[in-house]
Formats: C-alpha cells, sequence, structure tokens
C-alpha cells in the first residue's frame, strides 16, 4: 500500500520523485523520503507525515544527483517515524531500497543478519533487504538485488540503488505492482503508471519475479535467473492531464463529477441501442458456455465488494444461475465449493487488491473460470484472468472510491442481461426495458450532479452529528452498505449500512435523536416495506433523510428531508442511488473540514494481506 518511484537520466532524480510521489500520496501518508546518488555518495532525506513536510525539508535541504528513489509509506511494521520512514539504508551507508510490501521471514532474517554484524536502526520488516544487498554486492547491483531475493518470503517491489553503481536503477517484484517509464535518455520506475504519465507515456509493466535492470539509456528485463524476458511496451491511455483536479476542491470532488462521462466510455461498444444484442468481448465466453453455467461467484474487497452483491442480485434475478458473494479475505478460510461450469467474477478497481488476488487464484486452482471486472489496465489480476471486462473509468486517485463503483455495477448489469439474452431467461420487454434504463444513466447522472447543492443543504442539517444508519432492502442493500462506506471512510462519522428488515433484531436499539438514518426507498417490490421500517424511526424521534424517486407524493411525511433521484428500473438503481449518496458523504467531510482525498488510516490500493 505504500507507493514507490524512481528516475535515472541527467535531471536532479528528488524533483521527478517528489513529483511522482505527489501522485503517489493516496496510496500512504505516515511519512515520506528520498534517496540519490552524486559524486560517489548517497544522500538521504526523511520526513514523517505528509509530502509537504518533505517538500519544506527539500527546499531547506536541496537533494541533487541521480539515480534517485522515493517512497510514501503506509505503517505496517512499525509506527510513523523518521526511522521507520523509507529508503532505508544498509550498514556500509552505500545502498538504499524502498519497498511497497511485506516481508514475512524478517525476523528470521534480521536475527541472522545481526548474527553478522549487519546493524539495523528501525522497526520495519524491509531493512532487512539492504542489508542483504550489501551482504551479497561484489560489483554487480543486479546480481546482488538477485541473490537477497532468493532470501525473501512474502509480496514486495523493491527500488535500489547503490553509490558504488552509479549509472543504474535496479527493480524488482513479486505479488506487488511495479511498472517501468520508458524516456529519451532517462527511465522510471513506479507502483503505477499514473506516478509517471507527467513524465512518459509509455512503460514495461513488470510481472512476478521480474528484474529491470535500468540505465539512462536502456532497460533490460529478466527471470530471477537473469533470462532474458521480451515485454511490449504499453501505452497509458489517458491523457497527463487526468490525473489533475481541474478546478476542483478535492480529486474525490471531480471524479464524482467524471461519472456521466465515465458511463459513456463504459457503454461504448457494449450496448448501443435497446434493439441490440450486447457486446462483451472482454469475457472471452462462447453463448454454450454461458447456458452451461451452474454458479457464478462473485468476489472482490471493500466498495468492490458491494458492487459484487448488486451483481449477485442481478446475475440471480435476470439470468437464473445460482450465485453467491464472496469478501476475498474471508472466501479462502472456507475453502468454497466449485462446480463444474464454474464463474468466478473477481472485481478490483487496480487490479492489484491483494486479498482479491489471492481468491482469483484459489478459484482457478479449484477449476473456476475467471473473468475480471477492472479499471487498470494489464494489472496482475488482468494478467490472471481468463477474460475482463474493464470499466472504462480513467484513472481514479481519490482514495474513496466514486466513479469506479458506480462503473462496476453498471458493468455488473450488462453481464447479467448479456447472460440473460443467451440464456433466455429474461423476456424481451424486461430486457428492452433494461437497456433503455441503461442508455439513459449517463443523463440521469448529471441531473443528479446539477443538484448539488440541494444535497450539500442536507448536509448541512447533519454534519455535526456522530452516528447515523444507511438502510436499504433487496438489491439496495448494497447502496446502504456503501453510503454507509463513503460517510465513515471520509469523514469519520460512525456509519452502518443495514438491511431495514433487520432493524428490529438490534439496531433500532440505536435510533435517538442524535443518530440520523439514510432511508433509500426508491419505487419498486420493497417501497412499501422501507416506508414501514422509517416509520418505526421517526416514532422513536430518529431524524430521517430519504431517498425517493421524483414524484412520490408520499415519502415526504415520513423524513425530515428528502434526497430526490430521477426514476428508473429498480435492478438499475444502485447505479444513481451512488451519485447523491458520494455527494452526502463528500459534503459531510468537507463541512467538518476532513482530509478527504487522504483519510486517516486508509490507502487506495491494498497491495497486501
Amino acid at each position: 500500500m505504500c507507493g514507490i518511484v524512481g528516475y535515472i537520466g541527467p535531471r536532479d532524480a528528488a524533483d521527478i520523485c517528489l513529483a511522482g510521489l505527489k501522485r503517489l500520496e493516496y496510496r500512504g501518508y505516515d511519512s515520506a523520503g528520498i534517496a540519490t546518488v552524486d559524486e560517489g555518495e548517497l544522500h538521504l532525506r526523511k520526513v514523517v507525515g505528509k509530502l509537504v513536510n518533505l517538500e519544506e525539508v527539500l527546499q531547506q535541504e536541496p537533494l541533487v544527483g541521480a539515480p534517485g528513489i522515493g517512497h510514501t509509506r503506509w505503517a505496517t511494521h512499525g509506527k510513523p517515524s523518521k526511522t521507520n520512514s523509507h529508503p532505508h539504508i544498509s550498514t556500509n551507508g552505500r545502498i538504499a531500497v524502498v519497498h511497497n510490501g511485506i516481508i514475512e521471514n524478517y525476523g528470521q532474517l534480521r536475527q541472522q543478519l545481526t548474527a553478522e554484524g549487519y546493524k539495523f536502526v528501525s522497526e520495519t520488516d524491509t531493512e532487512v533487504m539492504p542489508h542483504l544487498v550489501e551482504k551479497y554486492y561484489e560489483g554487480d547491483l543486479r546480481e546482488a538485488v538477485r541473490r537477497a531475493v532468493g532470501d525473501l518470503k512474502g509480496a514486495f517491489a523493491f527500488g535500489v540503488i547503490c553509490a558504488d553503481s552509479p549509472n543504474e536503477l535496479v527493480a524488482v517484484r513479486r505479488f506487488s505492482p511495479l511498472v517501468v517509464g520508458l524516456g529519451d535518455g532517462e527511465n522510471y520506475i513506479a507502483s503505477d503508471m499514473g506516478a509517471i504519465r507527467q513524465e512518459t507515456d509509455k512503460v514495461y509493466v513488470i510481472d512476478d519475479d521480474e528484474l529491470a535492470l535500468i540505465t539512462r539509456d536502456d532497460v533490460e528485463l529478466t527471470d530471477l535467473a537473469l533470462n532474458p524476458i521480451a515485454r511490449e511496451v504499453f501505452e497509458i491511455p489517458w491523457p497527463a492531464e487526468a490525473a489533475q483536479k481541474a478546478g476542483h476542491k478535492h480529486f474525490m470532488h471531480k471524479e464524482i463529477h467524471e461519472q456521466p462521462d465515465a458511463m459513456h466510455s463504459c457503454l461504448a461498444g457494449r450496448l448501443s441501442s435497446p434493439e441490440a444484442p450486447l457486446v462483451l468481448e472482454g469475457l472471452q465466453m462462447s453463448e454454450q458456455e454461458i447456458k452451461d453455467l451452474r454458479k457464478v461467484v462473485f468476489t472482490a474487497c471493500g466498495t468492490a465488494y458491494h458492487a459484487g452483491m448488486v451483481g449477485r442480485f442481478m446475475m440471480e434475478n435476470l439470468a437464473r444461475v445460482p450465485a453467491e458473494v464472496d469478501l476475498a479475505a474471508e472466501l479462502r478460510t472456507r475453502d468454497p465449493v466449485v462446480l463444474d461450469n464454474t464463474l468466478a467474477v473477481v472485481i478490483s478497481q487496480s487490479g492489484e487488491t491483494a486479498d482479491t488476488l489471492v481468491a482469483l487464484r484459489d478459484l482457478r486452482e479449484k477449476g473456476a473460470r475467471v473473468v475480471s471486472v477492472l479499471n487498470v489496465v494489464d494489472s496482475s489480476i488482468a494478467r490472471e484472468s481468463d477474460g475482463v471486462v474493464y470499466i472504462q473509468a480513467g484513472p481514479e486517485i481519490g482514495v474513496a472510491s466514486t466513479k469506479a463503483y458506480s462503473l462496476q455495477v453498471l458493468t455488473m448489469a450488462m453481464i447479467a442481461l448479456h447472460f440473460a439474452e443467451v440464456r433466455g431467461t429474461a423476456d424481451p420487454a424486461t430486457i428492452r426495458s433494461l437497456k433503455e434504463a441503461l442508455l439513459a444513466v449517463p443523463d440521469q447522472s448529471q441531473e443528479l450532479l446539477d443538484r448539488e447543492e440541494d444535497v450539500k443543504a442536507v448536509a448541512q442539517h447533519y454534519y455535526q452529528m456522530p452516528n447515523s444508519l444507511f438502510l436499504g432492502r433487496g438489491i439496495n442493500l448494497p447502496s446502504a452498505m456503501e453510503g454507509a462506506l463513503k460517510l465513515k471512510e471520509i469523514s469519520y462519522v460512525h456509519a452502518e449500512g443495514y438491511s431495514a428488515g433487520e432493524m428490529k433484531h438490534g439496531p433500532i436499539a440505536l435510533v435517538e435523536p442524535n443518530l440520523f438514518t439514510v432511508a433509500i426507498a426508491v419505487a419498486g417490490e420493497v417501497y412499501e416495506k422501507m416506508i414501514g421500517n422509517m416509520q418505526e424511526i421517526k416514532a422513536r424521534s430518529g431524524p430521517v433523510i430519504g431517498v425517493a424517486n421524483d414524484g412520490d407524493d408520499v415519502i415526504g411525511d415520513e423524513c425530515d428531508d428528502m434526497i430526490w433521484v430521477p426514476p428508473c428500473p429498480e435492478l438499475v438503481s444502485p447505479i444513481t442511488i451512488a451519485i447523491p449518496l458520494q455527494l452526502l458523504a463528500y459534503h459531510i467531510a468537507d463541512l467538518r473540514g476532513e482530509h478527504i482525498d487522504q483519510p486517516r488510516n486508509l490507502a487506495k490500493t491494498v497491495t497486501v494481506e
């Protein structure tokens, strides 16, 4: 979950690394540091806290030279401190290392290296690496890194520089993301493409147990046995300015407002009219394989898990295939049964989520076919899947996922509809109606964004309250859970997402005037039941925010405040409902003065289990 960046070339590496780290700060902001090589010496600057602290130090004590490596940390081993921050340095002060991941056998290695005379100064697992590289260094940095990696168990992406090898930068990965950027007389490394998009649009995506020996003019890729690897250059598909705020106060706000255009991109080439069949070539599944399905397993983490919950509901409702949804971190613990003709749908924004990648591998080992629903092209999950459906959201930088969620749900709807068409399990009128609704979603989303001030006014009534409940039923139970997650992760207001049908089984005990409830009551099968649940809350003096369709002249009497959404079929409603709930969370957090793009203790991409 940390971010690494590196540079080798004619410019000062510190400038390139700092700019890259700013674009990686969503990965961690407990501490940061940069190391460079200049005139045969290693130079280092490290700070605790956000990157602005490192920027101030660099203004007072500039770093010159190249190569250089930088790091922004999300703490795993050892509390945030200057000593525990990266880069970490070898005992002889000649080697520097940055690391994203976890070294599982660091305790044993630390004990062994200490007995051999190497000096540890931090509490981190990472510090074993520079000492191992020093141990094996005999004038060949790549060979020393290769041998050091051979001693490690766990997940890692490393960038390594050495004062005695000033013309090279070495990088290696296992289970943690890493790319090598290609320039003209200069080259780069980074945890993801966005960090170096301002510098280049051409990268090599490094795979597990691959080494990169990087000089100013060349990149040599090998496996850990030093066998050469041929790799096609990947061109980053989004423009450099996509990683800017473009006048918005926060990336989250910008990304909420990007949803209508992103939805158009997601639909393009797949759904053109209500009469035309859906085209999802990325599935890589024949009609017969779809007809033969006996079971579908959705798995994901966090926000993507909520999208999987919607997918499960749609798959069973439309395609009539038995479906289940599992948190990726829990899937292995119950040893799931995989039948013949089981499809696993793996959902991840980054395509690098560690628990989801492990779940994918477990399901494949059990014989499941894997289709992933992803945003980032050529990510680890993409490369290990049988098929990939990209959501086409563009870069998402805000830690709290917004546009990726709505596009994941949109993609779930298209997959379920496609399966229903192929399997003949839904009548043509229903399929046509749902296609019309999906085609209308981008315009309805823009309409909801145009009503932002109405949502902000609601937020002003409740932003000081410490507790909240989000209630939904049926296909909008995931909407309630996602709304609660958005609020808690950026505003720190205690928020719980519940099935409204469970209220009398415990949660209603929490209802009192300082706890507000967001109740999702759009038209559909559960509408009347939701009205009853809202009345129960009002009877106990709990304030209620209703989320309901335009033109509903009944629900207003049951609510203290309203958020109105355009009417659409209930199966499509989770897509549009997501937007006002995102705006509600955003404005409550903004009114509370929180760091919305960098919520405490969180990072965008969870690359360690």
